[in-house]
């Protein structure tokens, strides 16, 4: 379909620029090209009627429709575009902080392990001192006995008398009451495990033991030996009653506790090779000796 360019004798609504700019080419066209033809004739020509052909307008709207679908799918790749970089951007802060938490838990790890490395290392060397201690005072009380010894053998026979006598008056003694209760608890628990800061009930450390024996008297003991050894009166060791605490090293400061069960004997967490015995106190003299009961 084809029409003739005309100029228009009245108004009509606005158009887009990008019409109105076709428009007036089109327009222009058809001028120049009748001036160019109007020149052309003879001066004294007759005015000619001429019909020229526009561009169809269908054409044009494929054209712009065109442009705008193009327009459209590159706008909507631009979106694509950003939102899949979007998407990597916040995997990759996921990974980041999915990474940093792994670290942090690793890093708590170690730490944890190096704490428990540095406790049990302090508790071997805690206890290697205390072995040590108890090798030295077991050595002091060979050399005690051997200079009694010594002593006894050539004291008098009114000498050894008398010591039969305190001995047999030890071996007489019999506990009651609590201080029965402390003993029998004790002596039960010989031939368990020596194990530093055992508390029971078949593995225990020497202030373990102590604190479990007075417990089951319904006395309340500390339970670090040091602490214990300071508690009560202190009693010498020739006026031992049973369920008296014995301690070695100073009565503040002891390293060692065990529980004295009359008869001249304790009973005590000695050290992981001999576990809970009952020994006589020659075996290793304590240095002292204190009275809860």
């Amino acid at each position: 379909m084809s029409q003739t360019a005309h100029i228009p004798s009245h108004r009509k609504p606005r158009r887009s620029a990008s019409k109105l700019a076709l428009r007036a080419g089109v327009a222009g066209g058809v001028l120049s090209t009748i001036a160019v033809a109007g020149a052309a004739g003879p001066a004294n020509a007759e005015p000619v009627t001429e019909t020229i052909e526009m561009p169809t307008l269908g054409s044009l709207g494929i054209d712009l429709s065109s442009a705008v679908a193009a327009s459209a799918e590159a706008s909507e790749q631009e979106a694509l575009d950003q939102s899949l970089q979007a998407q990597e951007t916040a995997a990759l802060q996921k990974a980041a902080q999915e990474a940093k938490k792994a670290k942090a838990e690793a890093d708590r790890k170690a730490e944890a392990e190096r704490a428990e490395k540095a406790r049990q290392a302090a508790e071997a060397k805690a206890e290697a001192e205390r072995a040590a201690a108890e090798a030295r005072a077991s050595r002091d009380s060979d050399r005690t006995r051997l200079t009694s010894t010594s002593a006894s053998d050539s004291s008098g026979s009114s000498d050894s008398s008398a010591s039969k006598s305190d001995s047999s008056s030890e071996s007489n003694q019999v506990a009651s009451g609590s201080a029965a209760s402390i003993v029998a608890f004790a002596r039960a628990q010989v031939g368990d495990a020596y194990v530093m800061g055992g508390t029971g009930p078949n593995s225990w450390d020497c202030s373990g033991l102590v604190q479990a024996a007075y417990r089951a008297a319904g006395i309340d003991l500390p339970r670090i030996s040091g602490d214990q050894s300071s508690r009560g009166t202190s009693v010498s060791l020739s006026n031992l009653q049973p369920g008296d605490i014995l301690y070695w090293g100073s009565r503040s400061g002891s390293y060692h506790v065990a529980i004295y069960v009359g008869g001249g004997k304790y009973v005590g967490a000695q050290n992981p090779s001999t576990g809970v015995v009952e020994r006589s106190l020659d075996w290793d003299t304590p240095s002292g000796a204190v009275r809860i009961l």
